[in-house]
């Protein structure tokens, strides 16, 4: 049986279950409590060098109290709870507490200002916030403008800094706590998106939309949990925040509801840490963003041998992942990285694979992953690239990826969120098709090929034409990034009369490297000599550090906007906004 021929009979084989009722934090935690109440659930570490290892039953009792509190103090099914913490076993213990209570949990990133914190917590309509040292400031600034938010409860060193301390709140909390019964349906999350394209919008996101990330979690991480001697479990570790569908969806809940352990840590992301934790805790799956494996690559060119690792899977997502990344982690960890794609609204629907089970339950090869694809479809989902009008383009043509409601087999796919919070408008114009609108619209742009493999071409507002070329910005970041001067990249239209615009790249050096003529020639030819003539930059402009959002994307839009913006002043034309 070819390898296709496996692909297509996993898909043909499988169907969702997911049952009326369904609760995240019985399926993360109350049952673990029950079943393997001593088994590991956190291991958490602190920068400063602190450590602490938390069980199921640990979690469960602090959740239990913790939504006793809550309730306490007027917290109901539907309302909306800020948490505003890192990665900790506190934030954990919140998202189930706030589960239990069939009130929705909204994460907000530590690394908010006040002015995004008052943003997502007027419009969210906020009850109550969680928040440690890492957010207290900010939350207590914007607190004043937040005429919803009825209590700060404050964790860890931030203490008798809120309304109530969490050590307080579950001291007396008054004793065991029914968790209410919640649909499938109900809303369970709240993400604010991180705002590439505009601004931020709040993705409502069920708690049956957990099932519908786990065959994508599975097959991402070569059929989780399995695990190959000499590991004997799976243990897993994301630098990813949990304020983020990142880290809560990709990392803590599925990781959970394995009942395995997951690592928190509770720090900045370096690279020589990131090798150091893994090592030290025997991870054996993890997701990093391609900008966090391209500074471990930088800074790390050889890792086996400094340190002891017991790797067996990478995943990665955000961009895309490159040849020069795909190969560092072939070479260098042994690992073939296994590229996903998803957002917030549908997450993990398209994504590679590289060993799956066959119908005796025996492992086998799933679909490997091709350097540079996003990979295939996971099973349960139906991908299709779309043009402006709503129709499935050739293969080979570029198009808006997008997910149909329906499975193959015509079942909902329990991926999909429930809609932007307060924004009818936005909710209706992400689906378009005929007759009843069941295509979820990404504004991805990628090509599709006749094996069913996704090429991404970048964001469908990242994308620009050039002397009349389209340019897909990924390819050239690719390209740049595999010279040894360049830690980082991005590319962006900068306007230019005769042409509509020219290629123009924004440069992150690598230690040791200076910025000058001579490199900028030399990284031009680099890519002439790799791409098209039309894709080389005709602009380099070496820059401290790219504007990101706290998820590790890329925001080209900032750099296009600076672009568009110093056309005008050099003309000397008013900005029209």
């Amino acid at each position: 049986m070819t390898v296709d021929d496996r692909y297509a009979e996993l898909h043909a084989g499988f169907r969702w279950q997911v049952p009326a009722q369904f609760n995240i934090a019985e399926a993360c935690c109350t049952r673990w409590a029950r079943s393997q109440p001593d088994a590991i659930a956190i291991r958490w570490q602190h920068e400063d060098g602190a450590t602490a290892s938390h069980s199921y039953r640990a979690l469960h009792e602090a959740a239990d109290r913790l939504a006793a509190g809550l309730r306490r103090l007027g917290v109901a099914r539907g309302d909306r709870v800020a948490i505003v913490m890192p990665q900790r076993f506190e934030t954990a213990a919140a998202h189930m507490a706030v589960y239990r209570l069939g009130a929705v949990a909204m994460p907000l990133s530590m690394l908010f200002g006040p002015d995004a914190l008052a943003y997502r917590l007027q419009h969210s309509e906020a009850k109550v916030a969680l928040v440690d040292e890492s957010g207290i400031e900010s939350l207590l600034a914007a607190r004043e403008s937040c005429p919803t938010l009825q209590h700060v409860v404050a964790a860890g060193a931030a203490a008798g800094r809120g309304n109530i301390d969490w050590a307080t709140l579950l001291a007396e909390s008054g004793g065991a706590f029914d968790a209410v019964t919640t649909s499938a349906d109900d809303p369970a999350v709240l993400i604010y998106t991180s705002g590439t394209t505009g601004p931020p919008k709040g993705a409502l996101i069920p708690h049956r939309a957990l099932i519908g990330n786990l065959s994508g979690f599975v097959c991402s991480h070569n059929w989780f949990p399995s695990v190959e001697p000499p590991a004997s479990e799976a243990v897993f570790w994301s630098p990813a925040d949990w304020a983020w569908t990142g880290g809560l969806m990709d990392a803590l809940l599925p990781s959970l509801y394995f009942g395995r352990t997951i690592v928190a840590y509770q720090g900045r992301f370096l690279p020589d840490t990131a090798y150091a934790l893994m090592a030290r805790y025997h991870v054996t799956h993890t997701f990093l963003f391609p900008t966090a494996l391209k500074a471990m690559m930088k800074a790390v060119p050889e890792p086996r041998a400094q340190y002891a690792l017991s790797l067996q899977s990478i995943m990665s997502a955000g961009e895309a992942v490159g040849d020069a990344v795909f190969a560092y982690c072939r070479d260098q960890l042994g690992i073939t990285v296994n590229e996903m794609f998803g957002q917030t609204e549908i997450n993990y629907v398209v994504g590679n694979c590289g060993r799956s089970l066959d119908a005796r339950g025996r492992p086998t090869a799933g679909w490997p992953a091709r350097p540079g694809s996003m990979g295939r479809a996971y099973p349960g989902h139906r991908i299709a690239v779309l043009d402006d009008d709503g129709q499935e383009c050739p293969r080979g043509t570029p198009g808006d990826v997008a997910v149909h409601r329906r499975d193959s087999h015509g079942d909902l796919d329990p991926v999909f969120f429930l809609g932007y919070w307060k924004n009818a408008d936005a909710t209706r114009a992400k689906f378009t098709g005929d007759p009843d609108n069941s295509w979820c619209r990404t504004g991805d742009t990628a090509i599709m090929d006749d094996g069913g493999y996704l090429w991404y071409q970048g964001r469908s507002d990242d994308i620009f034409k050039a002397a009349g070329y389209r340019i897909g910005p990924s390819e050239v970041e690719n390209c740049l990034v595999k010279h040894p001067a360049v830690a980082n990249a991005a590319v962006v239209p900068k306007p230019d009369a005769a042409r509509g615009a020219v290629v123009k790249a924004y440069v992150v050096l690598a230690p040791g490297f200076s910025g000058d003529a001579a490199l900028i020639d030399a990284l031009q030819q680099h890519v002439k000599g790799r791409l098209a003539p039309y894709e080389y930059p005709k602009d380099i402009e070496f820059i401290e550090a790219l504007p990101m959002t706290t998820t590790g994307k890329v925001q080209r839009r900032v750099l296009r906007l600076q672009e568009e913006q110093r056309a005008r002043d050099a003309a000397q034309i008013p900005n029209p906004n």
